[in-house]
C-alpha cells in the first residue's frame, strides 16, 4: 500500500512539473518538452507557420550509433518558444538494408523546413551522408510535406551546382593549372589556387560537395540553400527553384579557403548577416560572422560575435540557425548546440539574443532571459 501511495504522489509531482509553464530560456540547461522530456531536436531550424513556431532537429539516441540517423528529424511545436509541444517524427528514417538514401544508418544533419506559398508544400533540406560511406558523399537532400509537422516523403538528394560554375567566374579558371595538385595546403599560393576554383573545377562534373546547411528564404520569396564546400574549406549559397525542391544552377562562394562551417544567416535593414564556425570537429569553436549588401556577395568578414566568457568557443556551442521573432521587429534569436558525440542524445541548446553594434553581430551569454530583452532593447534605441 505505502508503494502504491509512492507512486501515485511521484507521478502527480511529475505531473505538476510539466504543468509548470516556462517563462524564460536557459541556455545549456535541460529543456523539459510537454512530456517532461528534453528536446531531441539537434543542429535544428525553426519555422514559424499560422502563429506557431516549429523546431526540428535531429533526433539522437544514446551511444556512439546515436551519430547517425536512427530514428529521422522530430519535430516540436510551440507558440511561445519557452514551452514545446512533441510533434513526433516528422521524416522517418526508412529500414536497415532498404537501399534507401535514407536508410537507417545514414547520416541526417541539420534539417531546416521553409513553407512555399506557391505551392502549399512544406519543404524540408538537410545534409545527408550515405550510409557507410562516411562524409564522403557530401549531399544535400529534399522532403516534403502537406502539412509542418508531417509526416514528410523523402524526394531526392543534389550535389549542387553540377556542370554549371558560380557568378563571376573568371574563363581563365575554368582550365586546371599545371602543379596545382602538388601545392601544399594552406601556403598563399595554394589559398589563391582555392580561391580560383582549385576545389570547383575538380567537383565540376558531379557536382559541389554540400554538408552543414541552412535554407534561407528572402523578402521576394525566393530561397536559397547555403552549404559548406570544397572538403569544407568553402561556402557556397545556391538559389532553389520556385518550388523550394531543386536547383535553378546559379550559386556563388563565400569566404573562398576560410574553412567555415555551421552557417546561419539572417537579414536587417536590407542587408545580409552570417554567422558560422571554424572546423574544428565536435569541439567547438570561436565563432565568425559576415555582413553583405547582397546574398551574393562579395561578403565582408566581421568580428568573433560571441564576447564575454567563453567567447573563444562560443559559449561551448556551434552556430545552427537564425530565427527572427515573429512580430518583434529586428529580433533575432541565436541558435547553437552543445554537442556531445560520445552521448549525442545528451546534447544541449544554446539560445541568446542577437544584437547588432552598427554592422556586427554581438552575443552576450545570459543564464536566463526572455523576450522582453528586445522591447528593452527597442525602448532604448527609440530613446537614443
Amino acid at each position: 500500500m505505502k508503494k502504491t501511495f509512492l507512486t501515485v504522489a511521484l507521478l502527480a509531482a511529475a505531473a505538476a512539473a510539466q504543468a509548470q509553464k516556462r517563462t524564460a530560456f536557459e541556455p545549456g540547461q535541460t529543456w523539459p518538452d510537454n512530456k517532461g522530456t528534453h528536446l531531441n531536436a539537434h543542429g535544428g531550424g525553426v519555422l514559424y507557420d499560422k502563429g506557431r513556431y516549429y523546431l526540428f532537429g535531429e533526433h539522437k539516441i544514446a551511444g556512439g550509433k546515436g551519430n547517425s540517423a536512427q530514428v529521422g528529424v522530430h519535430c516540436y511545436s510551440s507558440q511561445d518558444l519557452y514551452n514545446w509541444q512533441d510533434e513526433g517524427i516528422a521524416l522517418q528514417v526508412a529500414p536497415a538494408g532498404s537501399g534507401s538514401e535514407i536508410e537507417q544508418g545514414s547520416i541526417i544533419e541539420r534539417p531546416k523546413v521553409v513553407f512555399n506559398k506557391k505551392t502549399g508544400k512544406y519543404v524540408m533540406w538537410f545534409h545527408l551522408e550515405l550510409k557507410g560511406q562516411g562524409y564522403a558523399a557530401a549531399r544535400t537532400a529534399v522532403a516534403v510535406s502537406d502539412r509542418a509537422t508531417g509526416p514528410y516523403a523523402y524526394v531526392k538528394s543534389f550535389r549542387p551546382g553540377a556542370g554549371q560554375w558560380p557568378l563571376g567566374f573568371q574563363e581563365a579558371w575554368k582550365q586546371p593549372v599545371p602543379g596545382e595538385k602538388d601545392l601544399k595546403w594552406w601556403t598563399p599560393d595554394w589559398t589563391k589556387a582555392v580561391a580560383e576554383g582549385l576545389f570547383i573545377r575538380r567537383d565540376f562534373a558531379p557536382g559541389q560537395m554540400a554538408r552543414d546547411m541552412t535554407v534561407f528564404v528572402d523578402d521576394d520569396g525566393k530561397a536559397y540553400n547555403i552549404h559548406s564546400s570544397e572538403d569544407n574549406l568553402t561556402l557556397h549559397v545556391a538559389e532553389l527553384t520556385p518550388d523550394y525542391q531543386g536547383f535553378t544552377g546559379r550559386w556563388n562562394t563565400i569566404a573562398p579557403a576560410g574553412h567555415n562551417e555551421a552557417p546561419a544567416l539572417c537579414k536587417r535593414n536590407g542587408k545580409y548577416y552570417l554567422i558560422t564556425s571554424g572546423c574544428t570537429g565536435w569541439d567547438p569553436n570561436a565563432a565568425r560572422s559576415f555582413v553583405a549588401s547582397s546574398i551574393w556577395g562579395p561578403w565582408k568578414q566581421l568580428d568573433n560575435p560571441a564576447t564575454g566568457p567563453q567567447a573563444n568557443i562560443t559559449y561551448n556551442s556551434q552556430s545552427t540557425y537564425i530565427l527572427p521573432v515573429a512580430g518583434r521587429k529586428d529580433a533575432f534569436i541565436f541558435l547553437a548546440d552543445r554537442w556531445t558525440p560520445k552521448n549525442p542524445i545528451d546534447g544541449g541548446y544554446i539560445w541568446l539574443p542577437l544584437s547588432f553594434e552598427g554592422d556586427q553581430p554581438r552575443l552576450q551569454w545570459a543564464d536566463r532571459w526572455d523576450l522582453g530583452v528586445f522591447d528593452a532593447a527597442r525602448a532604448k534605441a527609440v530613446a537614443n
